[in-house]
Order: structure tokens, then C-alpha cells, then sequence
């Protein structure tokens, strides 16, 4: 059966706002409280007074190897390291789904790629990706100093997993990061991400 153009618009917004309905820029981001990969437990308001990123990712979804394999997140991670932006690596791959690793395999991989997270945190429940209506490794978050989530959406503007397209793209965390650290606003404060869907329990 062929739909007609405005019932096909319906289901488009409907779509949307099903990706977006908890995701409220310039509203304070959800709490959460998780262990990382040397058995740390991490809050997100420890950070209060400081900017976080949030990074969603599964090692073996080839949207995030383009970025790591480049050497691209990585860079990233290195940059806002140095000006004292907190980096939080999320896995809310559930066990025995793809991206399940374990705290020794998450070290190993930090270490192997030359990564520089601040803490690697699992989340095999899902629950705080939930909340954050993560839908994609990589799936990419700004919180201010405030508390406040300033930037969701993709690391980049080019729905790809090919390496070549990194240098072509805008890349969003980047331009919103050095945005904020410039007392401007984010130009793009909610995008689409794209890449491998999370791996949840249910």
C-alpha cells in the first residue's frame, strides 16, 4: 500500500521525536553514577564546575573503529584533555552482545590505541543510556559547567564508515566544544547520530 505524502511526514516527525524525546538542550542531563574499568565508582556530578563529554561506544562497530583507527577520537580525547574537559567513555553493550568487554579488554583497548578517556564507565543494563536516549556507538553528549546538556548527536556531519570522509566532514564535537570554551553558543546543539545501534539487554 502506498502512503500518502502527509501520512508519510506524520510518521517522520513521529520517528524524530521518538529519537529525541529525552533529549532536552539546555536542560540539566541526567544524573548517573557508574564503575569504570579499574573498579572506580564515577558520578556524573563529581565533575560539576567542569565540562564532560560523553562518548557511547562498542570496539567492534566499524563507525567507531573509523574514528579510532584514524586516530580521531583519540585526538579529541588528547585536545579537550588538556583543557580540563572530563571524557567519559560509555559501554552499554550487554553481556554477551557485541561491545561487552570485560575491565581488563576495556584497559587493553585504551591502552592499544593510544585512547584518552577519563574513565571508561559500563552501563550493562542499559540504564544510562537510556535516559540519555543513546541510540548509536558512536553517540556523542556536551554537558556545561552548569550541568546542563549543551550538544547530542553525531561526533560528525558525514553518515559514514569510511576514514577518507573524517577530513571532509564537519566534525560537531569539535566545533561545539571549541564553541563553548569560547563562551558561544553551539551552533548545531542536536544532530542525528549515526553508526551501530546499541547493544542492550532489551
Amino acid at each position: 500500500m502506498k502512503l500518502k505524502p502527509c501520512f508519510s511526514l506524520f510518521l517522520l516527525l513521529v520517528f524524530s521525536f521518538n529519537l529525541t524525546a529525552a533529549i532536552k538542550i539546555d536542560a540539566p542531563a541526567p544524573e548517573f553514577e557508574l564503575t569504570d574499568s579499574y573498579g572506580k565508582t564515577v558520578s556524573l556530578k563529581d565533575y560539576r564546575g567542569q565540562y564532560v563529554i560523553l562518548e557511547w561506544t562498542n570496539h567492534g562497530c566499524p563507525y567507531v573503529q573509523k574514528h579510532y583507527d584514524s586516530g580521531n577520537m583519540q585526538g579529541l580525547q588528547k585536545k579537550y584533555h588538556q583543557k580540563d574537559v572530563v571524557w567519559l567513555t560509555i559501554i552499554s553493550s550487554a553481556k554477551g552482545k557485541q561491545g561487552h568487554v570485560s575491565a581488563e579488554k576495556a584497559n587493553q583497548l585504551t591502552k592499544q590505541r593510544n585512547a584518552y578517556p577519563s574513565h571508561v564507565l559500563f552501563d550493562p543494563d542499559g540504564t544510562v543510556g537510556k535516559q540519555y536516549s543513546a541510540k548509536t556507538t558512536p553517540h556523542i553528549y556536551i554537558i556545561d559547567k552548569q550541568g546542563n546538556l549543551k550538544y547530542a548527536g553525531g561526533i560528525d556531519s558525514i553518515k559514514s564508515a569510511n576514514p577518507a570522509d573524517i577530513a571532509k566532514a564537519t566534525n560537531y564535537l569539535d566545533e561545539s566544544m571549541s564553541l563553548l570554551l569560547q563562551n558561544q553558543a553551539v551552533k548545531n546543539p542536536l544532530t542525528r547520530p549515526y553508526g551501530c545501534s546499541i547493544k542492550y539487554k532489551s
